[in-house]
């Protein structure tokens, strides 16, 4: 049972939100909600598994949910709440709307803030000698790119008007709240890296990182995003981030956690360019020791020689392989290799190269330690320290990213376990890479987070495919009867306001002549309409349909030839105006699109969502299922298809009192035996099916 304390607490703050908020809606879904994440994070149903995933449906008000229904938890258990979201549009409306909004009313004090990866602050000192001009080793050594890019002038007045405004107090070091825009060359040279602008270090203590760092010790909720979430997972939780046993979690838009996932666990490398700064490593290594000059640096010094000097000849092999075989490219961009599984004499030189840079990598993390100690110690001025910690640094981050790599190369996988996804790709410079991803996350999930956070909670408007949790569930590693909490609430809209029509056509999309239908079908379903808005499945049917429907007068809006924002404001401004307008887009303007009430009436998808496995992991995990006896259509693209196409009906309705048409133009729904599960999955449209 839920504290009295809670429970009142809880109650009262809601009460005080009715009274704030003009027009509240009491509503019985939200209520739900509250209740049961109130309950799952305190163990109510089960006090070692405390994860609920709930699909809140447009309307419920799943932020303000989860805010009444987690915070209080955490504070009355005095423990972190991290909230994590896929898109920075999310984080901006938890962090200056939703969250101000709701601690205006909290019957308990908290404290809230965004945290952000390093990169996105400057270093102190980085910057205060880019701003004087002084040669560094960020801008010798700061990648392939920065090497070749000295400071422009106009860098140079930026960087000082930077210092200025950071020692007058006016910036706070951080990327997103200058003004205006910084290139990505000239804001990598003075970022903050966790090698260099190290807070053991005493004259890094006072770098923006490290104070915001301190902010968050003293906050009791922390936005983040996805990535920076998994990119603290990975190195083991409790480097970024508070530790995952300290910790309560809200993933919100959490659909995107498998690809966000599955991203942090590949590995990449390039092979000639490997061999490029793996010798100037070396060269690094000999200056390092003399500037030094100290006997413990001896033995870590002579060491990493060896392991680099060993390295060479293996990437030397690959290379000539590499170069022998380029007919396994058959004209193509990349190549994978069936089933994860490597030709000879591809496992041994992985192996090899595995354990030599595991060694190089501990060799030269003691050289860097020993830069610090003597800075502390005051053998040596910082102003020699810095360029040899910055380079050291560098360094260090592509020996982990290298050696990284070679594990999941040389890595091996039993007969009967889901393999690696391993592949090879060409790039514009004729160098190869070589990459390794997992193909399935959801073990890594359960091992970085399920199993060790206090209690967790995956929220998302579209979380089920086919009307069921268990792609989903797969997907993020979590089991049907693990206990995990499932809660799906329907939005509390009444869709019978707007109509599902799937009108009569001639041809199915997979026929060549689906397209010039398209341009003979849309004028009529476009005519008459104030704001409509036409989603296609490719840019390149999208072009050809926008061409012809121009032929024949038509005014469009089209993704690609302005902003996305530039777009919108134009939509709106016609809508306002109370002229018509129609904009055409892809897939990316079916999520995280709001247009309410007369920003939009009348939806068009010209296709059904399904994605062609064509990347290399697709590939491998269509390949997977396949070799196990399944079938990956029906398996992986109809449920992914069916959570695109729910998303994408999403965009008409927003608001209780939106009303208006959905339009299907492909017939696949009532021709295929999948359509029926499609269509019994979108929300309860009224419908018309000619």
């Amino acid at each position: 049972m839920l504290s009295t304390r809670l429970k009142a607490a809880i109650r009262n703050t809601y009460r005080q939100i009715a009274d704030g908020l003009p027009g509240f809606v009491p509503r019985k879904e939200q209520n739900f909600l509250v209740a049961e994440i109130a309950k799952t994070l305190t163990g109510e149903y089960d006090k070692q598994r405390r994860i609920l995933v709930a699909e809140a449906g447009t309307g419920i008000g799943k932020s303000l949910s989860y805010a009444q229904g987690a915070i209080p938890v955490a504070r009355l258990t005095q423990k972190k709440l991290v909230i994590s979201t896929a898109t920075v549009a999310l984080q901006e409306q938890l962090i200056h709307k939703d969250l101000p909004f709701y601690h205006r009313h909290s019957e308990l004090p908290f404290r809230f803030m965004l945290v952000k990866g390093r990169q996105r602050y400057c270093c102190e000192h980085l910057l205060e000698q880019a701003a004087s001009g002084t040669e560094m080793a960020n801008f010798e050594f700061n990648f392939d790119a920065l090497s070749k890019h000295k400071p422009s002038d106009s860098d140079k007045e930026r960087y000082q008007a930077l210092w200025q405004a950071y020692t007058d107090g006016k910036w706070d070091g951080d990327r997103d709240n200058w003004p205006t825009p910084i290139p990505d060359l000239c804001w990598n040279r003075i970022a903050a890296d966790r090698h260099t602008c190290n807070k053991a270090l005493s004259h890094h203590q006072h770098c923006p990182f490290h104070r915001a760092r301190n902010d968050m010790d003293a906050a009791d909720v922390l936005v983040v995003n996805h990535a920076l979430l998994l990119s603290d997972l990975t190195m083991g939780g409790g480097i970024i981030l508070p530790p995952p046993d300290e910790c309560l979690y809200v993933l919100d838009e959490a659909h995107h956690l498998p690809t966000i996932a599955r991203d942090h666990g590949a590995a990449s490398a390039s092979v000639k360019g490997s061999r490029r700064w793996l010798e100037k490593l070396t060269q690094s290594a000999g200056k390092l020791a003399r500037t030094l000059n100290k006997d413990s640096l001896l033995d870590p010094q002579l060491k990493l020689q060896d392991a680099l000097a060993s390295l060479q000849p293996d990437l030397k092999a690959l290379d000539q392989w590499l170069g022998a075989n380029d007919k396994l490219f058959n004209g193509e961009a990349h190549y994978r290799f069936a089933e994860g599984v490597l030709p000879d004499p591809l496992p041994m030189l992985a192996e090899n190269l595995k354990e030599a840079s595991k060694k190089a990598l501990r060799a030269l993390d003691r050289m860097q330690g020993a830069i610090g100690e003597a800075l502390k110690d005051g053998e040596i001025r910082r102003k020699e320290a810095e360029p040899l910690l910055a380079e050291s640094g560098f360094y260090l981050q592509r020996l982990e990213s290298f050696c990284a790599l070679w594990e999941m190369l040389g890595r091996h996988v039993p007969e009967g376990k889901t393999p690696l996804a391993r592949w090879m790709a060409k790039s514009d410079d004729g160098d190869i890479w070589l990459h390794a991803s997992p193909i399935e996350v959801g073990y890594l999930l359960e091992e970085w987070l399920w199993s060790k956070c206090l209690g967790a909670v995956l929220v998302s408007a579209t979380l089920t495919a086919l009307s069921s949790f268990s792609y989903f569930r797969h997907q993020v590693g979590l089991k049907e009867h693990d206990g995990t909490r499932y809660l799906r609430l329907r939005s509390p809209f009444d869709y019978q306001k707007a109509e599902l029509y799937l009108p009569r056509m001639e041809h199915e999309p997979s026929s060549p002549a689906f397209t010039e239908e398209l341009i003979s079908v849309l004028p009529r379903i476009l005519a008459g309409k104030e704001a409509s808005l036409v989603l296609f499945s490719s840019y390149r049917q999208m072009n050809e349909v926008v061409a012809g429907l121009r032929a024949k007068g038509l005014s469009l809006l089209v993704q690609g030839e302005a902003s996305r924002n530039a777009l919108l404001t134009l939509h709106k401004q016609k809508c306002d105006g109370g002229q018509p307008s129609i904009l055409f887009g892809t897939g990316s303007f079916s999520e995280g699109l709001d247009l309410p009430g007369h920003y939009l009436t009348n939806l068009v998808i010209t296709k059904l969502p399904f994605a062609v496995p064509n990347s290399p992991v697709e590939e491998a995990t269509a390949e997977w299922v396949e070799k196990r006896g399944g079938n990956p259509f029906l398996q992986l693209t109809v449920p992914e298809a069916s959570r695109k196409l729910i998303q994408a009906c999403g965009r008409l309705i927003r608001k209780e009192a939106d009303r208006g048409r959905v339009t299907i133009l492909d017939r696949r729904l009532l021709t295929k035996r999948y359509g029926k599960g499609l269509l019994d999955a979108l929300p309860p449209f009224s419908r018309r099916i000619e």
